[in-house]
């Protein structure tokens, strides 16, 4: 049997000769609030929003970048957090379905709420965070638009059809909001 080879920067030894994870120090802005911690250089970033940012909104599902429920907003894009390593996001900026609104709901928010978007609530917060980042980008999507963007997020509990009407909800939402401010 042959012995895993792990490069050495990754690992070394113990005073009882075992291999241990070298503890790696990172940074990162979630939310608006700086975090640090040593982590394992094995860490998802998942993982670490749960347990070192204590921020439970990002769920764990599958563990393949299947299901969407980890979906975060990195460096403003839409990514699933069990798909990278914590290390990878060593100083930048990330935003959780917990960031999303500063006092009140936001607008996808409150559309997934008005439209009845939400039914277990599992694949919610993947679900918004997937839709804000079309919205980003996109202010006017048409339903093909909006199904190609939630394609990696995946609802065990209903048809989509509620959901893709909550976002063509919250793209005339945030219309007349932007149309309010100076």
């Amino acid at each position: 049997m042959t012995a895993l080879l792990l490069p050495s920067i990754l690992w070394r030894p113990d005073s009882d000769n075992r291999r241990r994870f070298i503890m790696h120090e990172i940074q990162m802005r979630i939310n608006g609030k700086d975090f640090q911690y040593d982590v394992e250089p094995r860490l998802l970033l998942v993982s670490y929003i749960r347990e070192k940012a204590c921020l439970t909104g990002t769920h764990v599902g599958c563990d393949t970048g299947h299901c969407g429920a980890c979906t975060v907003i990195f460096q403003g894009r839409a990514i699933k957090s069990c798909m990278m390593l914590a290390v990878c996001a060593d100083g930048f900026e990330i935003i959780t379905i917990e960031g999303l609104a500063a006092e009140d709901l936001h607008p996808v928010q409150e559309a997934f709420r008005d439209r009845f978007a939400v039914q277990c609530g599992y694949c919610t917060p993947g679900m918004i965070l997937s839709s804000y980042s079309l919205l980003q980008n996109n202010p006017k999507p048409n339903e093909a638009e909006i199904r190609k963007a939630l394609v990696g997020n995946l609802c065990m509990c209903t048809g989509y059809q509620q959901i893709v009407d909550a976002v063509k909800y919250a793209a005339e939402r945030m219309k007349r909001v932007e149309r309010k401010d100076p």
